[in-house]
């Protein structure tokens, strides 16, 4: 069974509708790169998938572990597994990551009938999970992404992934601003987050990510739909050929 499972997936936005029938089909143990140009419906299916009110479903399932999740709202799909990193993370003024992170996951672990960590275990947990993004100890005790730089924005943005342990993690394009030492960082935490049980869907416009998190498979979602898949060379031909080389394959008429 798949872990997650997208079947004919419409969605609108107001009165625009931007899926237009996705399919997807991601395994256990599998990274999945999904590329397209801006506007075709990437980051519309990350935040329908993780469930952000202002898209509408019209059309279609999302199978997840099992369960079809349209209907929950988003702290329960969280709690049942799923992460979404966002491409621009915001900013709690006023709340520090350390305070942040032990609610999250001890509100996580309530939902699945788990005693909360006590300071002492969290704190230990905390720098275990640190070390995967190279994080420093001031960083951890500043507020939630007030005044970091994008590059400190990504890596908490994986330091919470590491912390909350998801079965699926959906990026959505985290190497943006980033600059090569921090992409280096924060796609090697990604990688060392990766196991046999667990899931990842990167999306991005570039091929360089995928030179440090190497797809399994990568999808082309042009015009609210995934028109192609393919290995991971599949982004190299696209670097180098660019999506118009996509829409003459396919006889996609502008």
């Amino acid at each position: 069974m798949s872990l997650l499972s997208i079947r004919n997936l419409h969605a609108t936005i107001g009165d625009r509708e931007i899926l237009k029938g996705v399919n997807l089909e991601v395994n256990r143990g599998e990274v999945h790169a999904i590329m397209g140009p801006n506007g075709n419906g990437k980051s519309t299916l990350a935040g329908v998938v993780a469930g952000n009110p202002k898209y509408t479903v019209t059309e279609g399932e999302v199978i997840y572990n099992g369960k079809n999740i349209l209907d929950l709202p988003v702290d329960v799909r969280a709690a049942e597994g799923l992460f979404l990193g966002f491409q621009y993370p915001v900013e709690i003024p006023g709340v520090s990551i350390t305070n942040f992170m032990r609610t999250a996951v001890n509100e996580q672990r309530k939902y699945h009938g788990l005693d909360p960590l006590s300071g002492s275990e969290f704190l230990k947990l905390m720098e275990e999970k640190k070390k995967v993004v190279e994080m420093t100890t001031n960083l951890a005790n500043r507020s939630v992404n007030e005044g970091f730089s994008g590059g400190e924005k990504k890596k908490n943005e994986i330091f919470q992934m590491a912390m909350l342990n998801p079965t699926l993690a959906i990026l959505d394009e985290t190497d943006s601003g980033l600059d090569i030492d921090a992409l280096r960082v924060v796609a090697g935490g990604v990688n060392k987050l990766r196991t046999k049980d667990n899931a990842t869907i990167v999306i991005t416009h570039y091929q360089r990510l995928l030179d440090f998190i190497v797809p399994d498979f990568v999808h082309v979602l042009y015009e609210g739909r995934i028109v192609k898949t393919g290995p991971k060379e599949l982004a190299l031909e696209l670097e180098e050929k660019g999506y118009e080389w996509i829409k003459e394959e396919l006889g996609i008429r502008s």
